[in-house]
């Protein structure tokens, strides 16, 4: 705001107020439909953004309050073209609670609205599709989880109403489940509706770490490909076709609906409209829909998504949120599919852009949380909706804090080789790790060679042999050509449950997949 304009608000705001009323009966005055009672706002570095909807020709006075002291006061202008006001707070130490009241004077007359019970921490969004839209009633040890809500006043928690858009939405047209502080109740709310159990994991553990308020934001929808979630912009980027077929649905009895395919139909509708909203980061669980559909375009479509979030979160926030926001995501975990086919071994080598583990340059500031051992053949909702969010949630919080966070020494990723050495005349093929490991359980199938001769080549196991600890040889004497390539758990259902071969020892963290040239 110019001087001048400031200086004239002040010398005619005690004129403008003798007109005083409160409410907003008759005039177009509202904070966005996110922002209300018992949020939590982003604290410092960032300022939080605040905003919403005037009469043109106004003016807006944010004011922040914590008993009967005025911290602070912003004022806004009513934007012409949008009929919208934005503040941005100064950065505030994590705590609360606070009221926030936005004042409206326009022509002669006040209207005030007041958010109570304010606190300010850090924010995260979680979207993706069912498994992330899985409610805390639907896993494991439900009641249990549930029970532990009310130990934890200082997590506050919103759902996003399902929603799609043809185009891009300023505000979200609806909300399930308004800020609140958790309960039993809004916990178990019903499947695959709220609280998302990831989510919610995940902010439970990063609050059992930071002790200061966290608040999440859910905006989720089962059965949707990355397409839905894309702006134009970045399926522009990536190549993606218009669509034409129809996307095929996992086929099972207990699935949820399935949800809007259309491309950048949620991005318009759950994603567009949080963007002025000041973030922490973001975190990620999608992919099973694109098992089949785009699956060999998602080693560009995800990074971009990320990369165009980024971009626009960053934007929207008037440059508050991080523009490398950290932003953490699930490799997709596992079902009981019949085809061998099935794009998930593909999809988890994607989600990584093809480099087996993250943070990667492709992938700045990322994390990743490995699900592949994770499988639950028994699970009432389907084998592809695992009921232990737990350890998905465990992971990826470790995962933030280490990358968001920064607790350098802390591991948050399973062991990747470094070097491959083919050693033929022992017909061995050694594996370093960059990371200790430790061989739980020997396994015939889950490294597989490209056995090549005559201009053919096929995959066949490589029998796991002797190890130390950070070194495993692996038999390659029943190859009697030449040996190509290798690769690790590449299959749908690569182990029972937690029963991979390959972890470290120390954080108990599996191995991720990998393919390689050797």
């Amino acid at each position: 705001m110019t001087g001048s304009r400031a200086l004239w608000t002040l010398l005619w705001l005690p004129w403008l107020l003798q007109g005083t009323g409160s409410g907003g009966a008759g005039v177009n005055f509202r904070f966005a439909s996110y922002i209300g009672d018992h949020m939590v706002l982003q604290k410092e570095p960032a300022g939080a953004v605040v905003w919403g909807y005037g009469e043109i020709g106004g003016i807006v006075i944010v004011s922040l309050h914590q008993a009967q002291e005025t911290l602070m006061k912003k004022i806004a202008y009513v934007k012409e073209q949008s009929g919208t006001w934005i503040v941005v707070l100064d950065p505030m130490k994590p705590g609360g609670p606070y009221n926030m009241t936005a004042e409206h004077i326009i022509k002669k007359e006040s209207y005030s609205q007041t958010v109570h019970d304010v606190l300010f921490g850090d924010v995260w969004l979680c979207s993706g599709q069912s498994n992330m839209e899985m409610s805390v009633s639907q896993i494991f040890n439900a009641s249990e989880e549930q029970a532990k809500a009310f130990a934890y006043p200082f997590i506050r928690i919103l759902t996003v109403g399902l929603v799609k858009a043809k185009e891009e939405l300023e505000d979200l047209t609806s909300v399930d489940l308004p800020w609140a502080l958790p309960t039993p109740k809004n916990l178990g709310h019903g499947n695959f509706t709220y609280y998302s159990a990831v989510c919610w994991l995940f902010g439970r553990y990063l609050y059992d770490t930071l002790k200061y308020p966290i608040g999440l934001v859910s905006s989720s929808w089962a059965g949707t490909p990355i397409e839905a979630w894309s702006s134009w912009r970045s399926l522009q980027a990536c190549g993606v076709p218009k669509e034409e077929k129809q996307i095929p649905l996992l086929s099972d009895p207990t699935h949820p609906p399935s949800g809007p395919t259309e491309h950048s139909i949620l991005w318009n509708s759950m994603i567009h409209p949080l963007l002025n909203m000041t973030l922490k980061g973001v975190v990620w669980y999608q992919g099973e829909n694109n098992a089949y559909y785009n699956t060999d375009l998602y080693n560009c479509t995800f990074p971009a998504l990320i990369e165009d979030w980024r971009q626009a979160f960053h934007y929207g926030s008037q440059g508050q949120t991080q523009r490398l926001f950290p932003f953490g995501f699930v490799q997709l975990s596992t079902t009981m599919s019949k085809d061998e086919d099935y794009g998930f071994p593909r999809i988890r080598w994607h989600q990584t852009a093809d480099l087996g583990s993250v943070p990667n340059v492709r992938m700045p500031n990322t994390f990743m949380a490995v699900a592949m051992d994770l499988c639950d053949r028994d699970s009432p909702f389907g084998s592809i909706h695992p009921r232990d969010k737990q350890t998905v949630a465990y992971r990826l919080h470790l995962g933030a804090r280490a990358v968001a966070y920064g607790e350098k020494m802390l591991p948050f990723q399973g062991p990747l080789p470094e070097t491959l050495v083919l050693l033929v005349d022992k017909e061995l093929l050694k594996l370093e790790y960059h990371q200790k490991i430790q061989v739980q359980k020997q396994d015939d199938k889950i490294y597989e060679i490209s056995c090549c001769s005559d201009h053919q080549c096929q995959w066949i196991p490589a029998l796991m042999g002797n190890s130390s600890s950070k070194t495993l040889f692996l038999r390659v004497d029943s190859c009697h050509g030449t040996v190509t390539a290798l690769r690790y758990a590449w299959t749908t259902w690569p182990c029972e449950y937690k029963q991979c071969p390959i972890y470290n020892p120390g954080s108990a963290l599996p191995a991720p997949p990998f393919i390689t040239v050797i």
